[in-house]
């Protein structure tokens, strides 16, 4: 029977056994008809809940710090450097969960990966409300930082690994949109709870992320690359619905796993299918950091005071929302548009506004005299609320941001999840991960050098000769993943004959 079925799933895949790359594509129009999307939204949904997590934890500390900093009870109390590390600890304990989710990923499945990061989300949150001293604080937002770090890995692999190439774009973008959108629900019920409620309802998704989950399916790839090829089919019924052909999509991966082989060792380090996509992966994991997000965001309130926006709170809620109206295009046009050309738009967009940023900088410095020596509780900006190039810094915040929510924000972690094989997902997702948290971390905390070093012009021009340089590697290294499965996606790296099918859909 087995026989039967490898041979079925070559036929279906391989141009040599009759079937031209039309006929197959054809055949695999003629599953996807029959597929119902319901349950896989469901899916979608319970998983997304922890980016919705993620979110709460990176937005926590913008409400609550001022409150902290000015708490009448001195062992809480936040002085200028232990609110810093309060903000910024939660990207060392992301790099750890980096690293922990690889592991986890590949030795206890995606599904039961994203339970048990929902336990250190709801254990940091608990800490925090119960705190009675800063360290209380800190090892809440280390614990609320490891599970972000998990979830961002997990997260896009189960979806990418669950979902059809129809739907995969959409839904793997709705990984960042709800980050940001829990960025905005920390924003909006700080404007309306202290920090212990706020606390506590920061802990509200994960614990349903907890529940959802339990009734949810681990993914089909996962459960055949570890023989289960009966509950795999259970799982495709289950996301694919009744009258989709299980078996069919069931064979296609098996027949594909095949070739990729059994579990990572050192020499496939030297394999293109496994060097290419993790030199894609990293790169973009870094060129994100490169882009000057935290530098922009760090400029947000100020740039917004400038305008005569004197409410920075409410401020905050306005460019939180920006990037989730913003991601959410993104995520409706990924499969109409594609990652690549988005990636390139959004390069282009935000090496302008930083650019431009660069040019209002040295502007209000050649106006104000001496602001080389800007620091980052002063800026140029805070030196002349009426100046008139405000109207240049808030054109391009919002320039950058919508570029940013178009497509570099969201669409590395979708590519990350794309393009790797399934013997390789934990490892080299770890990788990326920790890229990911460490530059940002590295360039968060070296933000203040690089401006005594550059001045704040200088610095915004360096960030936009690194948008220009991402524009470059999107366009030579990056593949288009729009409409491939994730087979052909890893075969494009690979060079196998499935690359003949790739190509000629391209």
């Amino acid at each position: 029977m087995m026989e039967n079925q490898n041979h079925e799933s070559r036929r279906l895949l391989d141009p040599e056994y009759g079937e031209e790359a039309t006929g197959v594509r054809s055949e695999q129009d003629a599953y996807l008809d029959k597929v119902k999307n319901a349950k896989l939204y469901l899916a979608s949904f319970a998983a997304v809940l922890g980016p919705l997590s993620f979110g709460f934890v990176l937005g926590y500390s913008s409400p609550a710090i001022p409150e902290l900093s000015t708490i009448p009870d001195p062992r809480l109390q936040l002085d200028e450097g232990q609110a810093s590390w309060f903000g910024s600890i939660v990207t060392i304990g992301a790099a750890i969960g980096g690293l922990l989710g690889g592991w986890m990923v590949d030795k206890i499945g995606r599904k039961l990966s994203l339970m048990f990061c929902s336990i250190p989300y709801i254990f940091g949150f608990v800490i925090i409300i119960a705190a009675q001293h800063v360290w209380m604080l800190y090892l809440g937002r280390v614990l609320t930082g490891l599970a972000s770090g998990v979830t961002s890995l997990v997260v896009p692999l189960y979806i990418s690994e669950m979902a059809h190439e129809r739907v995969r774009g959409t839904l793997g973008s709705c990984v960042q949109l709800m980050v940001v959108t829990g960025i905005m629900g920390a924003y909006i019920a700080g404007l309306f709870l202290d920090w212990r409620w706020l606390a506590i309802c920061c802990s509200i998704p994960p614990t349903l992320m907890m529940v959802f989950m339990c009734f949810m399916p681990e993914t089909p790839r996962f459960l055949l690359s570890q023989g289960k090829r009966r509950e795999a089919e259970e799982a495709l019924r289950f996301l694919r619905g009744p009258d989709a052909p299980a078996e069919w999509e069931c064979a296609r991966i098996e027949d594909a796993s095949d070739d990729q082989g059994g579990r990572l060792g050192m020499a496939d380090l030297k394999d293109p299918g496994v060097y290419k996509p993790l030199g894609v992966g990293i790169m973009l994991m870094l060129f994100q950091q490169l882009t000057g997000i935290n530098a922009i965001m760090f400029y947000a309130e100020t740039i917004f005071e400038e305008a005569h926006f004197k409410n920075s709170d409410v401020a905050t809620v306005v460019v939180a929302a920006t990037q989730v109206v913003f991601t959410a295009v993104a995520a409706l046009v990924m499969d109409r548009v594609g990652r690549k050309l988005l990636l390139i738009l959004s390069g282009v967009s935000m090496c302008l506004s930083t650019a431009a940023f660069g040019v209002y900088f040295k502007m209000s410095s050649e106006t104000h005299g001496n602001s080389s020596e800007l620091c980052l509780v002063e800026s140029p900006l805070a030196q002349n609320p009426a100046s008139e190039l405000s109207w240049l810094a808030l054109a391009s915040m919002g320039f950058f941001i919508t570029g940013f929510s178009l497509g570099w924000g969201p669409i590395p972690w979708l590519v990350m999840s794309e393009i790797f094989p399934t013997r390789v997902k934990g490892f080299a997702s770890s990788v990326c991960v920790l890229t990911n948290w460490g530059s940002a971390f590295i360039i968060t905390k070296t933000f203040q050098d690089l401006m005594d070093l550059l001045t704040s012009a200088g610095t915004f021009w360096l960030f936009s000769g690194c948008c220009a340089l991402n524009i470059v590697f999107t366009i030579i290294f990056v593949p288009e993943t729009k409409g491939k499965t994730l087979e052909q996606i890893q075969a494009r790296f690979k060079g196998t004959p499935e690359q003949l099918r790739y190509s000629r859909q391209t």
